[in-house]
């Protein structure tokens, strides 16, 4: 049973890595210029919201973050109703990397981020939550200014900024930890996924940290 819940976490872990590509790929639009920002980024957000199959992959990604979320809670109960002896406790630590180890953690860190992102954007679009969204000149959402209105608050966008670093930690171990559950287990092939790890958990922390600050010190809605 434990190797099934492993084989959840690994397969939807991997499928959230991609969306997380993709989401920050969108993202990067946000660094154009502000006329041509606010114009590809409200026009790839209204071509997102009115695509079917766009509409049966975000269910997809709903059902991916709760059994991930689940099965990573009722991994990490298991694992302290295990409790191993003290000596053999701190044999694992120095066998282990501090991610490893705390990626319960880091996954509810995660989770918090996700929620706070929710409220922030898609419960406004998807759900209507709070005031009125603005409309931009070709009569779309004007998602581009909500993004930078709500990234103004500098208490919002220190948020963003200091959660992508669990965020990269996350991701460095998860993806490592994903090959191993689905049987890259050679050294060869290992030696070139800590290396993707490395490159994919930095770039995701870094864009996702950064991208905040620029729309914070440089957009104007």
């Amino acid at each position: 049973m434990l190797i099934n819940r492993k084989y959840i976490m690994a397969i939807t872990g991997l499928f959230l890595c991609i969306f997380l590509i993709v989401h920050l790929s969108a993202n990067f639009l946000l660094l154009l210029p502000n006329n041509l920002a606010k114009e590809a980024y409200n026009t790839y957000s209204h071509l997102l919201r009115n695509n079917p199959l766009i509409s049966a992959v975000s269910i997809l990604l709903y059902l991916a973050i709760i059994f991930h979320s689940v099965m990573a809670l009722i991994i990490t109960l298991d694992n302290k109703k295990a409790k191993p002896q003290k000596y053999f406790m701190n044999y694992a630590q120095q066998n282990s990397s501090w991610n490893s180890r705390n990626m319960g953690l880091l996954g509810l860190m995660i989770l918090i981020f996700i929620i706070v992102h929710m409220a922030n954007f898609w419960a406004k679009v998807k759900l209507g939550y709070g005031p009125e969204l603005p409309i931009d000149s070709k009569g779309q959402i004007d998602i581009y200014s909500v993004v930078v209105t709500t990234l103004k608050n500098p208490f919002i966008t220190l948020f963003y900024t200091i959660l992508s670093i669990p965020l990269a930690m996350h991701l460095h171990h998860g993806v490592q930890s994903a090959a191993k559950t689905l049987g890259l287990y050679h050294k060869r092939y290992l030696k070139y996924v800590a290396l993707i790890a490395t490159f994919y958990s930095c770039v995701m922390g870094l864009g996702f940290g950064l991208i905040p600050l620029y729309i914070y010190f440089f957009s104007q809605g």
